[in-house]
């Protein structure tokens, strides 16, 4: 079958996780997109634990071809410029600067192959007093203000998956979408720029809007507390996740569940309102009930009432999840070199259809010859 992006060529200079995310998310829609590695050891994402085929590296990376090009010579960079003549995308995530030291300003691609898109993924911007600093997940969340709404000031300790580097790389592949789109009426290509600051802030705007119209400065506990979020441990050291929102049937439905007809009295938990302003004696109040039963006990009485819950899954436990399952989530492929490897569809389907699903994460140069070849290389 055709997919969204067929017949889209992608020139990925990507390294770690934001242009490599944003070039797999194209790659998903069935773009074609080529990696370009440096000859010395390819994307440092290799090598973070595994050979240069870490765990890190293939899930960012599937669905793409991958060519050595040393873009320190002549011969490098004259190649790249090459493919960059017959490419749609240029995708990078590199410092100010490093493009146009290079040779690639916006002028000398303009002139080569005036209908490119080139995406530019960076820190904090092409301009600034952070401009040249490095930017990394963490450096991002503590500047954007993300981290001071996760973090516990009293035992502070960054925990979980990346954020703002997965959250740059899907804006930046909305960018390029909306720039593709832009030149399919205009026949022009287009600059996108991508920061990883902004994409942070952008992400999360109901702080700001609180801080803006209400003076409130949100805490870790402001959105949980408004939600009414909980994580509640079980006897059996299992924890099970409920969100009740402010719908009236939830609450009730809730108490009903665990049998504490004594919180619909208490003064502290009335209404909605006082339920956010109590929210830390609540959470502490109804954790002591759900120490009374294991958690798959607390699973099967929740799922008989109208209650927004689930179990807070490990790793494992996802992928035998029955929902998940059922969503065909996952799926598996044959890798010459590394054997059976599991991937994850994307989660977008386009009439029924999630995607290719042929391709593993490439190994590094593996289809340097066969790319040459095709184009004329050298």
């Amino acid at each position: 079958m055709n997919h969204a992006l067929e017949g889209i060529l992608v020139i990925e200079l990507g390294t770690v996780l934001t242009a490599p995310l944003a070039g797999m998310m194209l790659a998903d829609l069935g773009a074609r997109v080529i990696k370009v590695e440096h000859p010395n050891g390819g994307d440092p994402f290799r090598r973070h634990a595994g050979k240069l085929y870490s765990p890190h590296f293939a899930s960012y990376n599937r669905n793409k071809e991958s060519i050595q090009l040393d873009l320190q010579s002549e011969a490098g960079k004259a190649e790249l410029l090459a493919l960059l003549a017959r490419a749609d995308v240029l995708l990078e995530n590199y410092r100010p600067g490093v493009m146009a030291r290079l040779g690639l300003t916006e002028a000398a691609l303009n002139d080569i192959n005036p209908r490119l898109v080139w995406c530019s993924i960076t820190g904090f911007g092409s301009e600034g007093p952070y401009a040249d600093r490095p930017c990394y997940d963490a450096v991002a969340l503590g500047l954007s203000g993300l981290a001071s709404l996760m973090l516990d000031p009293a035992q502070p300790a960054m925990n979980g998956p990346t954020i703002s580097d997965n959250i740059t790389g899907m804006y930046a592949s909305y960018g390029i979408l909306g720039a593709l789109m832009q030149r399919h009426r205009t026949g022009k290509g287009a600059r996108v720029e991508v920061n990883m600051l902004e994409a942070s802030i952008a992400f999360s705007p109901e702080g700001f809007a609180q801080y803006t119209r209400l003076g409130a400065v949100p805490t870790p506990q402001t959105r949980v507390a408004i939600s009414q979020s909980h994580a509640f441990p079980c006897a059996d050291g299992r924890l099970v996740a409920v969100h009740l929102s402010s719908v009236e049937k939830f609450w009730q439905a809730f108490v009903a569940v665990i049998e504490r007809p004594d919180l619909l009295e208490d003064s502290r938990f009335l209404t909605p309102e006082l339920r956010t302003r109590h929210y830390a004696e609540l959470n502490q109040d109804v954790a002591r009930t759900f120490r009374t039963r294991t958690r798959d006990e607390w699973c099967e009485r929740l799922a008989r009432s109208d209650v927004p819950f689930s179990p807070v899954n490990t790793i494992p436990e996802v992928m035998e999840d029955p929902q998940v399952r059922q969503l065909r989530t996952f799926y598996e492929i044959a890798h010459p070199e590394h054997g059976k490897m599991i991937g994850i569809h994307r989660p977008v389907s386009i009439d029924g259809a999630r995607g290719p699903t042929t391709r593993a994460a490439p190994v590094l140069g593996e289809h340097s010859a066969a790319i040459r070849a095709e184009f004329k290389l050298g």
